[in-house]
């Protein structure tokens, strides 16, 4: 497993980008709207994992999940069941490829991502 991204959402996108280019210095890797009312913008500092920032109005405002890269999700999530994780949401597909979510003991969310 590989550290992928530490997801936040935010309120106002404009500002949390210029906050995370300007006063952090990352920069912006690419922007995405897969459907109305969701945007989401990467943002890369040193190394691979980067800042995951997303506008919706589903969830709460902070700090949303760590990602963690998978090269096969179907194969992970079993042997973390049979670990004793706590599963909360099964893998799905997604526009670029299939995410799973779990829960660590003190109720942090974990979001696991497979690519195409």
């Amino acid at each position: 497993m590989k550290v992928k991204y530490a997801t936040i959402i935010v309120e106002d996108m404009a500002e949390s980008t210029k906050f995370y280019t300007d006063v952090m210095g990352l920069k912006i890797d690419s922007q995405h709207n897969p459907y109305p009312g969701l945007t989401i913008t990467l943002l890369k500092g040193e190394g691979d994992a980067m800042i995951e920032l997303i506008k919706n109005t589903e969830n709460e405002t902070g700090l949303f999940s760590v990602g963690m890269e998978v090269e096969d999700i179907n194969t992970t999530v079993k042997e973390l069941k049979s670990k004793g994780a706590k599963i909360t949401k099964e893998p799905m597909p997604i526009t670029i490829g299939t995410l799973a979510f779990l829960e660590d003991p003190n109720g942090a969310t974990i979001v696991l991502i497979q690519h195409h």
